[in-house]
């Protein structure tokens, strides 16, 4: 489970009054399910700008919320911080949703996220056509997913960051077995896409944020899983992402990599942006030995297509092997003693 931890008595007494008002009441609700910006919810709410502004500041130095700016725009969402998120989920598992003003709040986000849908249907539309061209290059996605979660076995994860999210499909397929997904990418128009598929599949334990895969904007050492897929293959300096994403873990992590591997298409580089044509096992255990990491488990899904012009597709995972090494030596000292 999460780590909870509690409040001290002023603070909590501040917390208290915060909500303690109608609109900010409602802004708790709304985002306890949704990442939203001022525009939206002076939308939703029908109330001025500054109005809703300055309730969202309150709710944020109480420490409900938190905001993430993306270039010019500013979303806000209900706190993930161990101390206000049992708090929260509480507050808004009380209250009724069916109460009128609670229920037309919730149609109006609902037509948020529909205009939302469709300006990301739109950019999907314009690209689908590209992407589709490489995806009949190999196997299908259903099968590197499923792949994917054998690899990963049963073991709990409690919080996954999926590095360079794009349309946000790792969350999708992850978000049912973790109890917190953060997925980060460099591009607002993916991000888009991305966060109209988590609302239209429902998922509330996830969400994105804009973020270099150099210089990842989360916590050190606090992710069970960190999913890098299909991605290393743009990057001029992969092994440096790599290292990156294995600083997030946290001890007895997982890092999980997928990528092609080595392949002469070379229409992949001149047209799709591709820097690297693929990497070798031997390429990919360096990256993953130089950020410290153990490779686990290593597989291939060879191509279908009816020509030998196909991409293999690797499934990497390594493992932080620090609380292994921690629980043997607990061992020894206990054989010791």
């Amino acid at each position: 489970m999460l780590d909870v931890r509690k409040f001290p008595f002023e603070p909590f007494v501040e917390l208290l009054r915060a909500v303690a008002e109608p609109t900010r009441l409602r802004l708790l609700v709304l985002l306890a399910d949704a990442d939203l910006t001022v525009s939206e919810l002076t939308t939703i709410l029908g109330q001025s700008q500054p109005r809703i502004s300055r309730h969202l500041k309150l709710l944020s130095e109480a420490g409900l919320i938190t905001r993430h700016q993306e270039g010019s725009w500013a979303f806000f969402r209900a706190s993930d911080d161990p101390a206000a998120l049992p708090v929260m989920r509480a507050l808004v598992g009380w209250i009724d949703p069916s109460d009128p003003i609670l229920s037309r709040d919730a149609q109006r986000l609902d037509e948020v996220r529909a205009r939302r849908s469709e300006r990301a249907a739109d950019y999907f539309a314009r690209n689908a056509a590209q992407w589709d061209r490489i995806r009949w290059l190999h196997v299908s996605d259903d099968e590197i997913e499923a792949a994917l979660l054998k690899a990963l076995g049963r073991r709990r994860i409690d919080t996954l960051l999926d590095v360079g999210t794009g349309t946000g499909r790792m969350l999708e397929v992850l978000a049912p077995r973790v109890e917190r997904a953060v997925g980060i990418d460099s591009s607002r128009e993916m991000l888009a896409v991305a966060r109209a598929k988590i609302d239209e599949a429902k998922i509330a334990n996830a969400f994105v944020r804009l973020g270099d895969v150099y210089h990842l904007p989360i916590e050190r050492g606090g992710f069970d899983l960190v999913v890098i897929h299909q991605v290393l293959h743009y990057l001029d300096e992969p092994g440096r992402a790599v290292r990156e994403a294995a600083a997030a873990l946290a001890p007895g992590g997982r890092l999980a990599i997928i990528d092609f591997a080595p392949h002469d298409l070379e229409f992949l580089r001149s047209e799709y942006a591709h820097l690297r044509l693929g990497f070798s096992n031997d390429a990919l255990k360096s990256y993953v030995d130089a950020a410290g990491l153990k490779v686990a488990s290593l597989v291939h899904l060879e191509s279908k297509a009816a020509d030998a012009a196909g991409l293999t597709v690797t499934i990497v995972i390594a493992e932080d092997t620090r609380r292994l090494v921690a629980d043997d030596d607990r061992v020894e000292t206990s054989i010791a003693s």
